[in-house]
């Protein structure tokens, strides 16, 4: 875990509700509530569906959240927020999206598009130090200056993320919302990826919210770990408590399809199903368990799952 606790994000009582016609809402995320510690990265996992890409479009803005209180470097930025509070929002807080291709402009060469963040809040005076930021960031992220004057298609998918990188990265953020980063590439790229944002962060005090369904990967890169599940937090903790104490059943659910690398053992994984017909989130609360380790339920529920 992070040695510096100094909280960059709070979130409270989150929910972000999508109206589907005059009688029926969609309620995507419902009552979700963590906190991310400056430097460290906070894993958001769970199926399709659940709502953890809609937890981080909602954090940062892309969507206007229903109700619930959201602070990020000391300022409110939920409900109505002033322009100087939007340009520290949009300037020190950066997304990368799930599939490389659908978010880069197919007309635009890569310097246009890295570079987009940057004209957009005029951080640069002259077209020469544009460039240079631009040559610089692709450096960083292992591409080279002259992959600038390529367009998206010429490029891999891996090469491809290094691009969305690039392009959250020159803005020079505090904080990186990677939705679904790796899920569309292969295993062996995935790796490398995974360990260029860890050398990044490293590098830059960057702090991460790394949402995926797959837990396997999350493993090696977060330091706290929220499981999510039709719109709510079902399991909140340490990575290693996750991991190896997991208590609700959703989690151990999804622990238990992770493959083994051994055939031997792969052979005998037994998958756990997990019924939630007997389970009424909306009675359940966030119960600390153990120190940081909260898990959603009744205290007969929990007391259930744990013996």
């Amino acid at each position: 875990m992070s040695v510096n606790k100094e909280i960059i994000l709070d979130i409270k009582n989150l929910k972000q509700h999508f109206r589907l016609d005059r009688k029926n809402v969609l309620k995507a995320v419902d009552d979700v509530s963590f906190t991310v510690n400056k430097g460290e990265t906070f894993g958001l996992v769970g199926e399709s569906g659940s709502g953890k890409s809609t937890t981080g479009r909602s954090i940062i803005r892309l969507y206007n959240p229903t109700a619930g209180e959201m602070t990020f470097c000391g300022k409110r930025i939920s409900g109505d927020i002033d322009r100087a509070t939007e340009k520290m929002l949009r300037t020190k807080m950066q997304m990368i999206f799930q599939d490389p291709m659908a978010s880069l402009n197919p007309r635009k060469t890569v310097l246009d598009i890295v570079a987009q963040g940057l004209d957009i809040h005029k951080l640069y005076k002259s077209k020469e130090e544009r460039t240079e930021k631009v040559y610089n960031i692709l450096e960083t992220v292992g591409l080279s200056r002259e992959h600038a004057h390529r367009y998206p298609h010429e490029f891999s998918g891996g090469q491809r993320q290094r691009i969305g990188i690039a392009r959250a990265l020159v803005m020079e953020p505090d904080f990186v919302i990677a939705d679904e980063a790796i899920s569309a590439l292969d295993v062996s790229i995935q790796a490398q990826v995974i360990n260029l944002l860890k050398k990044l962060q490293k590098e830059r005090n960057l702090t991460y919210i790394f949402i995926a369904h797959d837990l396997s990967m999350v493993k090696y890169i977060s330091d706290k770990i929220g499981v999510m599940h039709l719109g709510k937090m079902v399991e909140l903790g340490p990575a290693d408590a996750i991991y190896n104490r997991a208590t609700h059943p959703y989690t151990k659910s999804l622990l238990s399809a992770i493959p083994h690398p051994n055939p031997i053992l792969e052979r005998t994984r037994k998958r756990i199903h997990y019924d939630k017909s007997n389970i009424d989130y909306d009675k359940g609360e966030l119960i600390e368990i153990d120190k940081g380790h909260f898990v959603l339920g009744t205290k007969e529920e929990i007391k259930q799952w744990t013996f």
